[in-house]
């Protein structure tokens, strides 16, 4: 994939939408491209966070360790953004994100997440936003199986 192909691709991530072409053709440049195979770990929780992933093509799962074992919390595809929580709040990964299928993906450094961040006040609004609905999504996850054992 070229670096013109990296760059439409951020376009269509929101977290990415409002930072200007130039800005976004260095970010291109300095990611770098990860491929992963089914099955592979892109990230474990616990680990450190060091560094943010944009998923360009396949699937990934999100899991996270409970007391009753692991469980699958989400799917994630295609523009997808993962591994902003740990390098925001500066704790360790909070779920484990394995390939579902083959995945390539643009590493972000954690450094780099926050220059841009820095630069780009729309994109930690877009962040907000994105957590918000995690988080809104969580709490929905919750009720249901509260509910279910109630």
């Amino acid at each position: 994939m070229s670096l013109q192909q990296d760059v439409e691709l951020m376009r269509n991530i929101p977290l990415f939408a409002k930072i200007e072409p130039s800005k976004l053709k260095l970010l291109a440049f300095t990611a770098e491209r990860l491929t992963f195979g089914q099955g592979d770990l892109v990230c474990k929780q616990g680990d450190e966070g060091d560094s943010a992933y944009i998923i360009i093509d396949g699937e990934a799962d999100v899991i996270v360790d409970t007391a009753n074992g692991e469980v699958t919390v989400a799917t994630l595809k295609k523009n997808d953004f993962l591994g902003e929580t740990a390098i925001l709040c500066d704790v360790p990964r909070t779920a484990t994100v394995k390939a579902k299928s083959d995945l390539e993906t643009l590493m972000i450094s954690k450094d780099l997440f926050f220059q841009l961040v820095g630069q780009f006040p729309s994109m930690s609004i877009e962040i907000m936003r994105e957590l918000a609905r995690r988080v809104e999504r969580t709490t929905v996850q919750l009720r249901e199986a509260v509910s279910q054992q109630a």
